[in-house]
Formats: structure tokens, C-alpha cells, sequence
């Protein structure tokens, strides 16, 4: 399939409104601003691409060692970040989750079953079709999400397929 577009991986808002937005979003669930709650979300911001908790633990213990941040509070932070909208998540089942930042242009998700290689993609076709289905079955839709899992050309090449 042609991809039609190329996903626009910037986020569609200032890092300082985001800031704001997580600032409130801390107050609303009593919790402190924390240089460490901080850091997490700007490297996600900075980062695009999608991070299992340890990836982004793991990125984070590199770019900012002094901050000590604990594999915990990744989880936390991202749990509260997903349950607010600003991250979303692509479940793997028992191998986990790999999360994104939530607030870049709308997307779809083309997935290795193999070595978990994730690539963004969109198709105004398929977006049309979408809305034509829900329109039919007497929806008006608010959202979706659409995931295509394969063998990228990669693992085929090395013959893990």
C-alpha cells in the first residue's frame, strides 16, 4: 500500500503548554512536580518513536544520570500521562506496552510481530472508508485506531518470518 502522507512525528503543541498541562494534571491527582516526573515527559517530547517502560527508563538514566530516576516512577508517570490523553499506548500482551506521546497528528500503526518495529503511517482512503463504516452502522465515530501486524522486510530478509 502507498503511504499517502508522511506522519508529522512533532507533537502538535509547545512543550511549555504541555508543561502547563501536566502541571495541572499533577495538582488534579495531588501529586508534587518533580524534576524527575519532568524529565520523563520531555523525553517523550524530544524522542519521538515508541518506548517500552524500561526503553524510556533506560534513555533517561543515560541523558540524565544525576536525576536518579526510578523504573517506577517511569511506570506511574506514564500510567497517569496514558490515562490523561497526553501518551498513548500499543499493547503487546504479555510482552508488555510501547508507549508514544498522544499528541501528534492522527495516525495509524504498522507493526513487526517479530522484532516489534513500529512504523506510522496514513491513508486518507482508509480514513474515509473508516468513517463511511461507522456512518452505515449508524455511528458517528470519535476516534479510532488501527494497527496492521506483519513481518517487516528486515526480519523477512534474515528469514524469521
Amino acid at each position: 500500500m502507498k503511504q499517502e502522507n508522511k506522519v508529522a512525528t512533532k507533537p502538535l503543541i509547545s512543550y511549555e503548554t504541555l508543561l502547563t498541562q501536566f502541571k495541572q494534571l499533577l495538582r488534579s491527582n495531588n501529586l508534587k512536580f518533580t524534576k524527575q516526573r519532568e524529565v520523563i515527559l520531555h523525553t517523550l517530547y524530544t524522542h519521538p518513536g515508541h518506548f517500552t517502560p524500561e526503553e524510556l527508563y533506560q534513555l533517561i538514566k543515560k541523558e540524565s544520570p544525576e536525576l536518579n530516576t526510578g523504573i517506577a516512577t517511569v511506570y506511574r508517570t506514564l500510567s497517569l500521562l496514558e490515562n490523561a490523553g497526553i501518551v498513548t499506548s500499543i499493547s503487546f500482551g504479555t510482552q508488555g506496552k510501547k508507549y508514544e506521546l498522544g499528541i501528534k497528528a492522527h495516525h495509524d500503526h504498522i507493526i513487526c510481530t517479530n522484532c516489534g518495529k513500529i512504523l506510522e503511517f496514513f491513508d486518507e482512503a482508509i480514513e474515509k472508508k473508516q468513517e463511511r463504516i461507522a456512518k452505515e452502522f449508524g455511528f458517528i465515530m470519535e476516534d479510532h485506531s488501527l494497527k496492521i501486524f506483519g513481518i517487516c522486510p528486515e526480519c523477512q530478509k534474515e528469514g524469521k518470518s
